[in-house]
């Protein structure tokens, strides 16, 4: 029997889990965990899919993560950078990344994701921005009382020694980065400073009339 993770925790990037695990397609078969960090949503994924993988750059993380998976038969990580490590081409029925996407390139990241899904596979990346212009600055300004209340009431911490970057993209490039690259993506603005991007690859027949 699984045991349960010692030191649960909750954090901005964890209040996005239940809304990813929503979008996990019915009888996933692999799913991919980009910047997977300790590996808690990982774990969480390998309740609902068949085979999940989980890769980070940081060896701290991954050491950690491989410790907390071994009761997790299903769950393998990968020590790399995302977008040079050998991954199966069109392997995975749902990729995820979580406020790990401003590491690195942001539109050859997500090509990488589009190629690495399966047709008719989603993918689901949560992310952070800045604000550039008066619209999201008066949503930040607007949210921040939300964000205070809502980290001292669950008292928000997370795992040491995560890697941290600024984001440079506002989230005015960012969907318009992300729209010309994923048609019929779904954008959001969540209270708590995070966006989401949601995309549904089309059907092999589908795409191969477009």
């Amino acid at each position: 029997m699984r045991q349960p993770d010692l030191k649960p925790y909750w954090n901005t990037n964890v209040a996005r889990h239940p809304g990813i695990l929503r979008a996990l397609p019915e009888g996933c078969g692999d799913a991919l965990d980009v910047g997977c960090g300790d590996g808690l949503l990982a774990r969480k994924l390998a309740g609902r899919a068949k085979r999940v993988t989980g890769i980070d750059k940081s060896s701290e993380m991954i050491a950690r993560a491989r410790e907390l998976a071994v009761d997790y038969p299903d769950l393998t990580f990968v020590e790399g950078d995302f977008l040079a490590a050998d991954l199966p081409a069109a392997g995975y029925d749902f990729i995820c990344s979580v406020t790990t996407i401003h590491h690195m390139d942001f539109e050859a990241a997500l090509v990488r994701m589009r190629e690495l899904l399966r047709p008719g596979g989603t993918l689901v990346v949560i992310g952070l921005a800045r604000e550039a212009s008066p619209a999201e600055w008066a949503a930040m300004i607007a949210a921040a009382p939300v964000v205070r209340i809502t980290k001292l009431l669950r008292r928000v911490r997370g795992p040491e020694d995560m890697p941290v970057a600024d984001p440079q993209m506002s989230y005015g490039q960012v969907r318009a980065a992300a729209r010309r690259l994923l048609p019929g993506m779904r954008y959001r603005r969540h209270v708590l400073r995070r966006y989401s991007l949601t995309w549904e690859k089309p059907p092999a027949d589908l795409a191969s009339t477009t």
